[in-house]
């Protein structure tokens, strides 16, 4: 699944495949100034209401059992 980036529930960035991915954009936005390392003691990173979560990108694919008319009217 990929990662984005919110601010609240709104999503402001692009989906990425890997949640490093979107650590970095955030990075390269200067939304932070530092990525976080795991072993670091926690804390707030990116500004408050901004987080980062799985997302699920739309599929476009058509509907298999979805089938073409007849007659076109």
């Amino acid at each position: 699944m990929p990662y984005a980036l919110f601010d609240g529930d709104r999503q402001i960035g692009s989906g990425f495949p890997t949640e490093a991915d979107v650590w970095k954009q955030a990075l390269d936005s200067r939304l932070i100034s530092d990525v976080p390392v795991a072993d670091e003691a926690g804390g707030q990173v990116l500004p408050a209401h901004y987080h980062v979560k799985e997302i699920r990108e739309e599929d476009c694919a058509p509907d298999p059992a979805w089938e073409l008319p007849e007659e076109i009217s």
